[in-house]
């Protein structure tokens, strides 16, 4: 029996969905492909209304989980995203965190059954695409190294998904931005270090999303309590179409023939 063309994203946060994966969903909602977001974790530790940061007095870690899932739906209406499916486990805030040590952070919480539980979602979709982090789940945040984790072992216990892909930021591209905001007198704050982002060689899928970029900017606006820490939207518009209308990936299993560099995650499938 056949499936429906499908493609699964999992992410950690509300808003992580919409810089790597956000055009993608977009374009294949357009091209009649079902699209499923998983987001792991409520988003607890992200600003709390006044840019008030965890740890901060006057916290509130639930008022930021409602409002984050919230900004979450809206994003997920402007991406055309089928279906949202939530976790719901405890942000773990950024590595180094104490809340790092939280026994109930997604990131300590018991793997087989947090596998279990994607693994479900997976037997209900069949994905033949899922899209993950890598191993260091991008730069290193608990929460996006246990959603490769679970997603890794979700897709082999249940054997579901064709192919399987990393996100990756080219650290040639990563270089180029940066070059043109200094050449233009833009002060982004900070400075990647030079192993950040994915070699180049490493990339195997890049899709042209162009044509949503602008539907990519408004997901990105709508998760508005998190806007001092996006910095792409203080970059000048040509700079965030550069950086929005393209997402790449690593392939990193396919039962498919697929080219060795495609432009088409569901190229071998369709």
């Amino acid at each position: 029996m056949e499936h429906e063309l499908t493609l699964m994203a999992v992410h950690a946060h509300p808003d992580d969905e919409v810089i790597s994966t956000g055009g993608l969903f977009a374009r294949y909602d357009a091209e009649g492909i079902r699209t499923v977001l998983v987001t792991c974790t409520n988003g607890e530790q992200g600003d709390d209304a006044g840019g008030v940061k965890p740890g901060e007095p006057g916290h509130d870690a639930a008022g930021v989980a409602e409002r984050r899932l919230a900004e979450l739906r809206e994003s997920a209406g402007h991406l055309a995203i089928g279906d949202v499916e939530l976790l719901g486990y405890r942000d773990s805030g950024m590595d180094g965190w104490a809340t790092n040590d939280d026994p109930e952070a997604f990131a300590n919480v018991p793997f087989d059954d947090a596998v279990a539980r994607l693994a479900a979602l997976m037997e209900k979709y069949r994905p033949q695409v899922v899209v993950t982090y890598d191993e260091n789940g991008g730069y290193g945040h608990p929460d996006h190294i246990q959603a490769h984790r679970i997603a890794v072992a979700a897709a082999e216990r249940t054997g579901i998904p064709d192919k399987l892909y990393y996100t990756a930021v080219p650290r040639s591209g990563l270089k180029q931005m940066f070059e043109y905001t200094r050449e233009a007198g833009i002060e982004l704050g900070f400075e990647p270090p030079d192993d950040f982002g994915t070699p180049d060689e490493l990339v195997t899928s890049t899709v042209d999303v162009s044509p949503y970029v602008e539907r990519k900017r408004k997901a990105l606006e709508a998760h508005a309590s998190q806007g001092e820490n996006i910095f792409l939207l203080r970059l000048p518009e040509e700079v965030q179409f550069m950086v929005f209308s393209q997402e790449h990936f690593t392939r990193v299993s396919s039962r498919v023939e697929a080219p060795d560099h495609e432009d088409d995650l569901f190229a071998g499938l369709r």
